[in-house]
């Protein structure tokens, strides 16, 4: 059978999964009177097809699963293969179980957009949920209706009015809205986050009419679709116990299916059956009359009874009390361990039965690899790609198909997403702008002036026209005021957290000389960087063979999908190797980022042509734990691997150091000692350092004689700063990962008040599954305090504790011990943090969390998380004591980022600081203290581009980077008496103002200053005039800058515009001043030539607005004038 080009959707393969007689079966028995009916042999995503095939029912069909992650499933098959608007999610209102009280706001819009749309014209065909969802009260009709109001575009409506109605239904007014519950009001346009909506809306008013209704994105707080009409409900809705149960308020017509109705109805009376938890009363958390929202659950299993089932199984056997039973005769998905040998032998005997075999993805690259594979290997497998994927595959004894999915067959995990994680991301980005706001108080850098505090926003009257300024305070309370078209010279102060930086003193010239001080030593680090690498562009090396198919074997049984990121760097190192050129590239990216991946797969590169691999890492601990990582990736290919360390006995060192000389073994991992005189290699091809930061000088020197005509990859986990990277651009080959690995699980985080139940449920739970926890203290004092109340709640637990302070030899083997699974527990002060890899721990409890900084939590936190499970972060603070405004906003940021990576990096900055400490050298680390980052950056850049254009001009032609328009100034600065704000009335808070000043005052390009103008509409309406002109200040500076002017002064209808000195002659001779010269002559009436101590200046007559001002400029440079 030759191979079908057209694809197949995933509901046309649900429709003829029930064509066959079974699918009749099942209409005739729902359209009969049968209460009961049992649908069994159902496995995999067979449930699911099933429902997306059957007709739709007059009223919603309720789907029952087992727990909240059988129901995600369900509900993500089911969006598949009917679409999005016609499945609706009803999860339980709470974090946790309902008895720790703890409201989950984002899952509450769910529950109330369901209920909302099940007697609408828009009502979903199927509603899926599960017994803790159940159990929950919903409010009645009659509450909802009295708790909404509706809203549509074009119709009248009273602003004010809108308002009292909203203040009176418990929704807070705030500046901007990102959590449910609030509003917004600015000028006509009333921003509302209501519980019916998973996104908030944006109500633009013209007069007393709805002029649009648009939801928006909570993040960005732009407007993603436009909407004709929507119904916006209170919180109160759903917070009154005097609601019903589900069942009473559904008709009594609706269908339920259901996967275990004995366990739904056994479910939910264990929970009515649970006190509220003692801990959450003592802390004072969560909602103590959580439980009055428990159903009564005799009368639930009473009225279930009365209800039509449909009872789905992938059992063998019938429900016994069902009137009907149809058999599906399906069975799951065989489990191949991606063992291609298995799969290409069980696909050809499954054909030659006379199987069609259908192979789910959400990649059409994934069908093409898995065609390759077979391809290479020579198997004539035909299969059919069916877009998008299930959660489960299954073979179909009756239709004689196999609905296999490709996350099985390559085993990688796969995971579902529900409407509510948008709504988590508003706390998210509350908290991140809080972190980054300037607010009074905080430290500033001044490029010209250095480090003073900001004393806030100031309006002044200059001759009768309003004008906005930043005041900044110096030592000895010097104060300079900084026009809002200069703050592209302030940057917040970010250095080491908790360290505050010293207060320059203005007029002492200090603050230069610590600048100039910071380049010439930036410059010596760069200049050896750049010559190492002029140098090895010289060398000749070995170049590698292209891929073979062992290859592509090794790469598609990668569990995980390979992210773009990973993607280009693996192409890019392999790119290096196939060049005779060594390579020496540098892949940084965050822990569990998947950089050892790319390092297997340069090592297998290797071994596949003859070379020999040499891994180095800082530690003996990482030196196993890569061995394991590597042996285990590489398990079923022809390749040796083995590792040196302190662990190993003599004569394992001994018969390890022959086989190397040999050349049996393929990749040799170890410590510094790899390097050493005594380890001969046969034939070394590879060379690949982890964390090279973190060797000593020897090492270093060493490597870098090795590194001359070695091939070399360096991976470090300390994020580098992107502005760091482009500076380094022409010195080292980078390639950053900053991308998570797609369908890890993730990290569920909650901060909770510290007390016994926690840690006993937490670990608990963990040891129930067979994982192990750490426990993390930021002292050695608490540690064995901790110690004894873990082995007093937990008996059974095996515990073991680590720290700084012990025996390094002691200390690892704690590590090595703990990570075989010899205990279950370990106790550690931050120790854990570096480097150390355990998939088997998935529970982390950080005790006094309000005392770490934001990068130590967020790195501690990926420790876990890195299986196929999903992972538990328990953030501990002290009950009864409040905590610091920074502290809190610090442990909310890293709650509501509970995916890994995820933007986490805006926050980061003392990381970003670490990171440039780590590549330039410790010593730097000082510098950025002493200018804070932002300017260190500016000098960085302006360091290496010195560099290039003078000592290395020559070297570095071919590889240039923009800049092909010469400018003779680097910046201009811009003065004028005109009104060019954002009016208080417009954007009505000042560190929003400040930081819309900052951003287009940074606003380089044309296309970023029209997007900027469509974001200012859209948040706050039609922009007022004086804001227009301040939004042409950007292109006034970018003409100005391309012309050489160093400062447009606008004042008294005209525009001045200085010059650089006499001195810059290549100046004067450019086509630029020529152009200004050629305008001067062809209008001499408008232009007035002065000159003052050298220093050449033009006046330009009756400019009364920066339009004008803008439009003069282009005509000189010879532009299109637009606007």
């Amino acid at each position: 059978m030759p191979r079908q080009a057209n694809k197949m959707t995933l509901q046309e393969l649900s429709e003829k999964f029930l064509s066959s007689p079974r699918g009749k079966a099942l209409g005739k028995a729902l359209g009969s009177r049968t209460r009961i009916i049992s649908a069994y042999n159902l496995s995999g995503s067979a449930p699911a097809m099933m429902l997306g095939a059957l007709q739709a029912r007059k009223v919603p069909t309720v789907v029952i699963a087992d727990s909240l992650d059988d129901a995600g499933y369900l509900y993500h098959d089911l969006t598949r293969i009917i679409g999005e608007d016609r499945v609706a999610m009803f999860p339980s209102g709470y974090k946790r179980d309902i008895k720790y009280g703890q409201v989950d706001p984002p899952s509450q819009i769910l529950r109330t957009e369901a209920l909302n749309r099940w007697r609408s014209g828009s009502a979903p065909q199927y509603v899926v949920t599960y017994p803790e969802a159940l159990a929950e009260k919903v409010a009645s009709r009659k509450t909802i209706d009295d708790h909404t109001i509706r809203l549509a575009s074009g119709s009248e409506a009273d602003l004010t009015e809108i308002i009292r109605w909203l203040r009176e239904n418990g929704f807070t007014e705030t500046d901007y809205v990102y959590e449910p519950g609030q509003f917004a009001s600015r000028g006509s346009i009333l921003d509302i986050f209501g519980y019916s909506n998973e996104l908030p809306l944006r109500i633009d008013f013209f007069g007393d009419e709805i002029d649009s209704i648009r939801m928006f994105n909570i993040e960005t707080q732009l407007s993603e679709q436009k909407l004709r009409e929507v119904s916006i409900t209170s919180g109160i809705a759903s917070e009154n116990s005097s609601g019903e149960s589900l069942l009473e308020y559904i008709d009594p017509a609706t269908l339920f299916v259901v996967r275990d109705a004995d366990y739904t109805v056994s479910r939910i009376r264990a929970i009515a059956g649970e006190g509220f938890s003692d801990s959450a009363l003592l802390a004072g958390e969560g909602d103590a009359s959580a439980m009055d929202q428990v159903i009564d659950p005799e009368e639930f299993s009473r009225k279930f009874a009365e209800f039509r089932q449909l009872h789905f199984t992938s059992g063998a056997q019938p429900d016994s009390g069902a009137g009907a039973s149809i058999d599906f005769g399906c069975t799951p998905q065989i489990i191949y361990h991606k063992n291609f040998d298995l799969i290409a032998d069980s696909f050809t005997r499954f054909i030659s039965e006379g199987y069609t075999i259908y192979i789910l993805s959400d990649s059409e690259k994934q069908i093409e690899r898995l065609k390759s594979i077979f391809d290479d290997r020579g198997n004539d497998i035909s299969f059919l790609p069916v877009l998008p994927t299930l959660h489960e595959g299954f073979s179909d004894k009756d239709l004689k198909i196999c609905v296999f999915t490709d996350h099985q067959i390559f085993d990688r995990f796969h995971k579902y997403t529900l409407k509510s994680d948008r709504a988590r991301s508003g706390k998210l980005a509350l908290s991140l702008k809080e972190l980054s706001a300037i607010e009074p108080g905080d430290y500033i850098v001044h490029v010209d002036h250095g480090v003073g505090r900001f004393a806030g926003l100031l309006r002044t009257n200059v001759n009768g026209r309003t004008q906005e300024m930043i005041k900044l305070v110096y030592a000895n309370d010097d104060i300079i005021f900084v026009s809002i078209h200069a703050l592209h010279k302030l940057a917040k102060y970010r250095g080491k957290e908790g360290v505050p930086p010293k207060i320059n003193k203005l007029g002492t010239g200090a603050w230069n000389k610590l600048k100039e001080r910071t380049k010439s030593k930036l410059k010596d680090i760069a200049r050896d960087l750049i010559r190492l690498y002029a140098a090895r562009k010289e060398e000749k090396g070995h170049a590698f063979s292209p891929d073979s198919y062992l290859q592509q074997e090794l790469e598609a049984s990668f569990i995980y999908e390979d992210t773009p990121d990973q993607l280009t760097a693996t192409k890019a190192v392999k790119a290096d190797m196939e060049s005779p050129r060594p390579m020496d590239r540098l892949i940084c990216g965050d822990v569990g980022f998947g950089k050892t991946e790319v390092a297997i797969r340069a090592a297998f590169k290797a071994a596949v042509d003859g070379k020999q691999t040499a891994v180095l890492v800082p530690t003996t601990v990482l030196a196993y734990q890569h061995f394991r990582t590597f042996t285990d990736r590489l398990k079923d290919l022809p390749v040796r691997v083995d590792y040196l360390s302190r662990a190993r006995t003599a004569k394992q060192t001994k018969e390890i150091l022959r086989s190397l000389a040999e050349g049996k073994i393929d990749i040799l991992i170890g410590t510094h000692k790899i390097i050493g005189k005594e380890v001969r290699f046969k034939d070394l091809g590879l060379l690949i350092i982890d964390e090279e930061q973190k060797f000593g000088v020897a090492v270093k020197e060493k490597l870098k004689q090795m590194k001359v005509n070695v091939d070399t990859l360096t991976m470090s986990a300390t994020p580098i700063p992107r502005t760091l990277q482009f500076s380094l651009m022409g010195a080292r080959d980078l390639s950053a990962i900053n991308t998570p690995p797609p369908n890890r699980y993730p990290i569920i985080t909650s901060v909770n008040a510290g007390g016994d139940d926690i840690i006993t449920e937490a670990v608990n739970f963990e040891l129930s599954r067979n994982g192990q926890v750490f426990i993390v203290n930021n002292r050695i004092e608490g540690l064995y305090d901790l110690e004894a109340q873990v082995r007093r709640l937990v008996p059974d637990a095996r515990i073991i504790t680590g720290h700084g302070q012990m025996p390094p030899e002691q200390l690892e083997k704690a590590i090595i011990d703990f990570a075989n699974h010899d205990y279950d527990v370990l106790i550690a002060t931050t120790i854990i943090e570096s480097g150390i890899d355990m998939p088997n721990v998935n529970t982390i409890i950080v005790n006094n969390a309000q005392n770490f900084g934001l990068s130590e939590l967020h790195q501690l936190r990926g420790r876990v998380g890195r299986s196929n499970r999903k992972a538990f972060c328990y953030l501990l603070v002290p009950p009864h004591i409040p905590l610091t405004p920074v502290a809190r906003r610090r442990l909310q940021a890293i709650e509501s980022f509970s995916e890994l990576g995820s933007g986490i990096h805006i926050a980061m900055q003392d990381l970003d600081i670490r990171g440039a400490g780590n590549l330039l050298g410790a010593e730097q680390s000082g510098f950025i203290a002493d200018l804070g980052y932002e300017t260190y950056q500016k000098i960085l850049k302006e360091a290496v581009t010195e560099l290039r254009t003078q000592e290395f001009a020559d070297l570095d032609k071919a590889g240039t980077i923009e800049g092909a328009q010469e400018e003779y100034v680097a910046d201009c600065v811009i003065e004028s008496d005109m009104e060019l704000l954002l009016p208080s009335d417009y954007v009505p808070t000042e560190s929003e103002r400040i930081s819309l000043y900052q951003e287009l005052d940074g606003i380089e390009r044309e296309s970023d200053l029209l997007e900027f103008r469509s974001r200012l509409t859209d948040r706050f309406g039609s922009i007022p005039d004086v804001t227009l002109e301040l939004l042409r200040i950007p292109r006034l500076r970018r003409l100005a800058r391309r012309l050489g002017i160093e400062k447009v002064a606008l004042k008294q209808g005209k525009m001045f515009t200085y010059f650089v000195d006499d001195s810059n002659k290549a100046y004067y001779q450019s086509d630029m001043f020529g152009r200004l010269i050629n305008y001067l002559t062809s209008h001499p009436r408008r232009v007035q030539i002065r000159e003052k101590n050298e220093r050449k200046s033009f006046a330009f007559l009756n400019v009364p607005t920066v339009e004008t001002a803008v439009a003069i400029l282009q005509e000189v440079i010879g532009e299109d004038c637009d606007g």
